[in-house]
């Protein structure tokens, strides 16, 4: 009786799953995208096809094949597939999967696929429980992540795997996959609402399905057509692809730095907005353009520190959301501001001849003579020129003797910093 009940509840559960769910591909052939791993002919789908899947990582944004690949492999491999979540899983789950590997592999030869979804979510100790079955070939292992396995997977498993990234979908290949939603829900779907869902769903296939079916019963309930209205109210807010601790959050801070260097003011508001509405730290971005200011701006527009550091205090003192007003105006400033890196390369060579060659000596005679036994004995200050009196102090070289005639600034002559002729001191 239980597995009469059991089979009906298995039934109307498939019934009643997710479109995402009911769509999911079962053979590679039924996949969209990813075709640059796994286009025919390439490494990964030949091991998959020829049942020799390797040890893999794979890693890409949500809704990209990640958990569909795994259980494609399940389909097609004559191995026993063990499935664990490391959101629920324990030290005790894997080393209980690994011993029935262990008792399959010396019983009948029976291999184990052990796929692990949201594989950054083990810590160490979880991790280390499934390293030495991986690398004695107990368990082949499949994980599934949307953080960079280099961030957050243990080296060593890390170099017991192939690393796969997938990429966000393009909207050309939602529109596959949303045709095939339409034709499952029985919607008729014109092409321009399918590549409005398709624009709104951010490259990801499963938040493309939730759109198309919540769309598709709306309109339903409402005894109206399948519209762009309806699709927008289905789709009130695009789905953001960031995370503050990944690449995405470097990715973003890398595209902001760069346009406020190379002078576009439109690009740095935009990446700018785009942190925010992911919920970067504000902190974050304002001490960026602090180091902005100097590096990339320097003494072409010594106001540009000003304005960068005001920000910084205004974000203390206003706070989100207003401030946003403040990091936008520094933003825009620092983008449109002359460049120049002169003050930046000064310390960075500075600091690179003292590392190599040590900190020589300051000259006699910029030596302290405050202290007793210091100035005629020792030759300290002989030969000074105070410059407010002899102004001939003004073209003197202060240099230790051995740097005479070495340049760490070189202004760059945009903006207010103007070229001084490049002559030696």
């Amino acid at each position: 009786m239980a597995d009469l009940f059991s089979e009906a509840a298995r039934e109307r559960q498939a019934e009643n799953a997710p479109l995402a769910v009911r769509l999911r591909p079962s053979a590679l052939d039924e996949l969209v995208g990813q075709q640059h791993v796994l286009g025919p002919g390439s490494a990964l789908r030949l091991a998959i096809e020829e049942d020799r899947p390797p040890s893999t990582i794979l890693f890409g944004p949500p809704g990209t094949g990640k958990t569909t690949i795994a259980r494609i492999v399940a389909e097609g491999t004559g191995a026993v597939f063990e499935e664990l979540s490391a959101v629920s899983a324990r030290v005790d789950d894997v080393r209980a999967v690994i011993a029935r590997a262990r008792d399959r592999l010396g019983g009948n030869g029976a291999r184990t696929i052990l796929f692990i979804d949201e594989i950054h979510r083990f810590n160490k100790s979880q991790q280390d429980s499934v390293l030495h079955a991986v690398e004695d070939g107990l368990v082949t292992l499949i994980g599934a992540t949307t953080e960079n396995p280099y961030f957050e997977v243990n080296s060593a498993l890390l170099s017991r795997c192939t690393v796969i990234e997938l990429t966000a979908l393009s909207e050309d290949e939602l529109v596959q996959i949303l045709a095939r939603g339409a034709s499952e829900l029985d919607a008729s779907a014109s092409p321009e609402v399918l590549e409005l869902i398709a624009k709104r769903a951010g490259g990801d296939a499963r938040a493309a399905l939730q759109i198309l079916e919540l769309a598709q019963a709306t309109a339903e309930a409402e005894g109206v057509p399948l519209s762009e209205k309806v699709v927008l109210d289905a789709s009130r807010k695009r789905p953001l692809l960031y995370d503050r601790k990944g690449d995405q959050h470097y990715n973003f801070a890398s595209a902001f730095i760069k346009s406020m260097r190379g002078g576009d003011p439109d690009a740095t508001v935009y990446y700018l907005a785009a942190m925010l509405e992911a919920g970067e730290d504000p902190r974050f971005i304002a001490r960026r353009m602090v180091i902005l200011a100097s590096e990339d701006v320097g003494n072409a527009d010594p106001n540009a520190l000003v304005v960068a550091v005001a920000a910084a205090q205004a974000l203390e003192h206003v706070g989100l959301p207003e401030a946003q007003l403040n990091l936008s105006q520094a933003a825009i400033y620092l983008a449109r501001a002359p460049k120049s890196n002169a003050s930046a390369v000064a310390i960075w060579e500075a600091r690179s001849d003292v590392r190599e060659h040590g900190n020589a000596r300051p000259p006699a005679m910029l030596r302290s003579t405050g202290h007793k036994g210091a100035a005629k004995a020792r030759g300290h200050g002989e030969g000074y020129l105070y410059p407010h009196d002899e102004p001939a102090g003004f073209g003197v070289s202060y240099l230790p003797e051995e740097l005479r005639g070495r340049r760490y600034y070189r202004p760059s002559g945009a903006g207010e910093e103007q070229a001084d002729g490049g002559e030696d001191r």
